[in-house]
């Protein structure tokens, strides 16, 4: 059990003391389709998909920025931003915060205080709102800023070097990353920045001109606009920004994923709502650990004191406004405030280099029922509070950055250095870590990083189009990936030229790591988990990878890329052949049928196209990346279009129109208002809809449906239609409701030729009792199925991975097929796509 941990008081009195940077101001929590990333390409340019993977402005973002002589561009960077169309339905207004619209007029204002702000388009929104990165600083030249960007990547790509260069210990500016208003529904913290950014920009005291002239201070003023004008957790997709990151399916992840690469900030605050008192990171148990946490931990430990200092410092009491004071969850919480998954804005920021990085959620609720139930007044209170609050925060943490300047720059060049020369993590300790109390052994998260992953070429890579897509995606990432020029052979195996290699010895190795591992299975470490536990690029997303444990490279032929090479071939003559077993595979069948092509599908589930079709195959060949090959199959099921009636999550949903489908959402509501049914061809449900609460001529009519197309079912809400309807005779087990993470499967099915021998799950369910006509597509593997993740049995034993070991996954009959797992989680698990787009295709015809 973990006790509370002792506050270091000497060290809060030195924080606070060490002189705030600013007196405080009083203002009025939560924690593309299918195609490749990147640009470039090995030889000559990428794929058109790959080129079209990111927006415009985001790749501005990445490309350096130019004077008009074409000199890199020193700083202020200041442009006059186009005003937004004023919006009264802006939600942020009823609080008396800073409406969308008027961020534009704000940012232009800010930078005609003087020669400090700069404001740069991020990218854009997945609704098209701008998103803005504001950068303040002392004024640089061309020559200075460039002697910047060369120390940045120093730091990162010869940190033995950095380490000793004194030009660094004395020039080199501390980038500081405030992230803002990522969820969209919790909205101070873009208002604590302006007032901040005002604030430094026509500061005239010397401990502000010292601070900004050996430092970088980044704002992302809000990383969801969509959602801070609808009042709205996620963005215009549906999506959680703060779940995306390993994923990086929506245009503001790849957003602040670029600004983390690009600035490589060394600290940094994602500030959110609401937990009263405020909450303050580092976090309970487990810690990644894929991180060097014990760098990690010394930083984020210290700022939190100084934020704690600073909040708590703003007067605010229970009594007197409701406001409880601050906790850190290290040291006040025993666990269900983690840090294990790479999903949240700090935790992610930690693979780019940030040795202090922090979740701070604010204490005074105005979302959701509050912000509907509370008077204006009582509202714009608390978001006076919660400014104040936030403020603060930032305040506390530009002192620390600009007090620890130089240890701050020092733990993060040994973070790379570590990853670059294959150094051992250090477990953290009263002794590694001597600034921070408590630590205990349910602190210590290691692992093992192996030598090196292999991407197979040939005959041993499932998939090469999954294969380049995660190419892609690591290099999107900051990994680097190099090709082999010709076979080689490494730790007793043989591998065909073209393979591609990671090599752990890298600056960014936990990155590579965190994503192309198996991950650990840890549920006997905590009872509880915040979010997923499990997750696997190198499992889920369809390509073989190979871990290397040891051995060296140095006789391996490699190099390096920017971008995976197009895999994309069609055949010259004859009809052709597209295998279904990739989601860019099943977009690019999909796109044939809009067109209108007559496609029919083979015995073994691959599609066959007519030849006649062949300057549309070669379009989508380059566009999806996918191989049109030769065949002589004939005959086959004529194919259509499916348009799929889906009451889903907002990750199926849009998991569903990367692959092309024509989608028409639906729901218990909609049903009950009178759906026409004639245009559907399947139903897929696993969300929103309830049978028991539609009206007699709703379930009339979607019975008539079901039974004369069918049903592709997910999870509780699938299997709970599928018992309403009778389609299918199977009895569904629950697995634990909070169980997730990655799993053994086998397949057996023709839904489920070709994918891969690991799923994903979370609230599992199995299926007993089988019926006549019931086909077993896929099961748990035997012994315990969970590879990574968290997946506890109940107090009474049942429930557990034990009990699905062995049992049915995934089954199907004439009219409906059932999933237990979660093949399209979030548009994560990539190469389990192609198991649902069977189904429907299976049911559609």
């Amino acid at each position: 059990m973990r006790l509370p941990r002792p506050v270091l008081t000497a060290t809060v009195i030195a924080l606070a003391t060490g002189s705030l940077l600013l007196t405080p101001q009083s203002a009025t929590a939560d924690r593309k389709p299918p195609v490749r990333e990147g640009s470039g390409q090995e030889n000559g340019q990428g794929s058109s998909a790959a080129r079209n993977s990111a927006s415009a402005a985001l790749n501005a973002l990445a490309t350096p920025v130019t004077d008009l002589s074409g000199s890199t561009a020193g700083y202020p960077r200041e442009q006059v931003l186009t005003p937004d169309p004023e919006n009264p339905a802006d939600k942020s207004i009823k609080l008396g915060l800073t409406p969308y619209h008027a961020i534009a007029p704000k940012l232009n204002a800010l930078q005609e205080l003087g020669n400090r702000v700069s404001v740069e388009v991020a990218g854009e929104s997945a609704g098209g709102h701008r998103l803005y990165l504001v950068t303040v600083t002392a004024p640089e030249s061309s020559r200075e800023t460039r002697a910047q960007d060369r120390m940045r990547e120093l730091i990162e790509n010869a940190p033995q070097a950095a380490a000793k260069d004194p030009a660094v210990k004395k020039t080199y500016k501390t980038p500081v990353f405030f992230n803002n208003n990522i969820h969209g529904n919790e909205w101070e913290g873009t208002d604590a920045a302006l007032g901040l950014i005002e604030q430094l920009a026509t500061a005239k005291d010397t401990k502000t001109a010292d601070l900004l002239a050996h430092s970088r201070l980044y704002f992302n003023i809000t990383a969801n606009p969509d959602g801070r004008i609808a009042g709205t957790r996620a963005n215009a997709n549906g999506f959680d920004l703060n779940r995306d990151f390993i994923t990086a399916s929506q245009p503001e992840a790849r957003a602040m994923r670029q600004i983390g690469i690009d600035k490589q900030p060394a600290v940094m605050v994602d500030l959110h709502g609401y937990v009263n008192g405020t909450l303050i990171e580092p976090t309970t148990p487990p810690h990644g650990e894929n991180y060097e946490y014990d760098l990690f931990l010394k930083n984020t430990y210290a700022n939190a004191l100084g934020m704690e200092a600073a909040v708590n410092g703003l007067g605010y009491t229970p009594a007197k406004d409701g406001v409880d004071p601050a906790q850190i969850p290290f040291r006040d919480q025993e666990e269900g405030w983690d840090d294990w998954p790479p999903i949240f804005t700090p935790q992610y920021a930690a693979f780019h280099g940030t040795v202090a990085a922090h979740t701070v959620e604010i204490p005074m609720q105005v979302n959701n029922a509050a912000y509907d139930s509370l008077p204006v007044a009582e509202l714009k209170r608390r978001s006076a509070i919660n400014v104040d609050v936030a403020g603060a925060a930032m305040r506390a943490t530009l002192n620390f950055a600009q007090t620890h300047r130089t240890s701050l720059i020092a733990d993060q060049i040994e973070v790379f250095r570590r990853g670059v020369t294959g150094a051992a993590q250090v477990p953290v300790s009263a002794e590694t870590v001597p600034g921070v109390p408590g630590i205990g052994p349910e602190d210590v998260y290691t692992t093992e990083f192996p030598r090196a992953y292999v991407i197979p070429a040939g005959a041993t890579q499932r998939s090469a189009t999954a294969a380049a897509r995660l190419v892609d995606h690591l290099l999107a990432n900051d990994v680097r990936v190099s090709r082999a020029t010709g076979g080689f052979r490494l730790a007793g195996r043989s591998y065909a030229k073209g393979s591609y290699v990671v090599d752990l010895r890298q600056a960014k190795r936990g990155m590579a790591n965190v994503m192309l591992a198996d991950g650990t299975d840890i549920s006997d470490k905590v009872s509880v988990m915040y979010d997923i536990s499990g997750w696997s690029l190198g499992r889920l997303w369809g390509a073989t990878v190979t871990p290397v444990r040891s051995g060296s490279l140095s006789a391996v032929p490699l190099r390096a890329v920017g971008a995976a090479t197009d895999v994309g071939y069609v055949a010259p003559r004859g009809d052709l052949r597209l295998r279904l077993d990739d989601p860019q595979e099943i977009a690019a069948l999909n796109s044939l049928l809009k067109q209108g092509v007559s496609v029919r599908q083979a015995a073994d589930g691959s599609a066959i196209v007519p030849g006649s079709a062949r300057a549309k195959a070669v379009v989508l060949a380059r566009e999806y990346d996918v191989a049109f090959d030769a065949t002589k199959v004939t005959g086959g099921t004529p194919l259509r279009l499916t348009r799929v009636a889906a009451a889903v999550t907002p990750g199926e949903l849009f998991a569903l129109r990367e692959m092309n489908f024509d989608v028409v959402p639906v729901s218990t509501a909609i049903l009950n208002a009178g759906f026409d049914w004639s245009g559907a061809d399947v139903l897929f449900a696993s969300s929103g809809l309830n049978h028991a609460g539609l009206n007699t001529a709703a379930r009339a009519a979607l019975g008539a449906f079901l039974n004369a197309h069918g049903l592709v079912g997910r999870g509780a809400t699938g299997a709970a239609l599928n018992a309403a309807t009778g389609l299918l005779a199977v009895q569904p087990v629950a697995g634990d409701g909070d169980a997730n993470g990655v799993v053994r499967v086998a397949n057996s099915g023709a839904l489920t030729t070709g994918a891969p021998d690991h799923s994903f799950v979370y609230a599992p369910l199995w299926f007993t009792d089988l019926g006549p006509g019931v086909r077993v597509e896929q099961s748990y593997g035997t012994g315990n199925p969970l590879v990574s993740g968290h997946w506890r049995p109940l107090a009474d034993g049942t429930a557990g991975p034990t009990a699905a070991a062995g049992q049915a996954s995934v089954v199907s009959g004439p009219h409906a097929v059932l999933f237990g797992t979660e093949p399209l989680f979030r548009d994560h698990p990539k190469g389990e796509f192609p198991q649902v787009a069977r189904a429907l295709l299976a049911l559609a015809h």
